[in-house]
């Protein structure tokens, strides 16, 4: 005659084996966080403005100089396009 498992102890087995799962995933991911790259990559590059149409520019220079260093504070332009545009208005 065949004996069946108190289900008491088949919980116990299930205990264990979960338990062991549990450590050694814990120990495994661990080991890949100490073992992984403790730098962060480099923020992504802004995308060039494109340059702005000499027929839309404002008719005043003081405008122009206006806007361009609202543009450059924003972060749109760069300190060397905010020069050269400077020096194309004041031209």
């Amino acid at each position: 005659m065949l004996r069946r498992r108190p289900i008491a102890r088949l919980a116990v087995g299930t205990a264990v084996v979960a338990g062991t799962a549990s450590a050694v995933g814990g120990r495994a991911a661990r080991r890949q966080q100490a073992n992984a790259p403790q730098t962060a990559p480099p923020p992504p590059q802004p995308a060039p403005a494109p340059a702005a149409a000499p027929a839309a520019a404002p008719s005043d220079p003081i405008e122009r100089l206006t806007e361009l260093s609202a543009l450059k504070d924003k972060g749109v332009l760069t300190d060397e396009e905010f020069a050269s545009l400077k020096a194309a208005t004041l031209a």
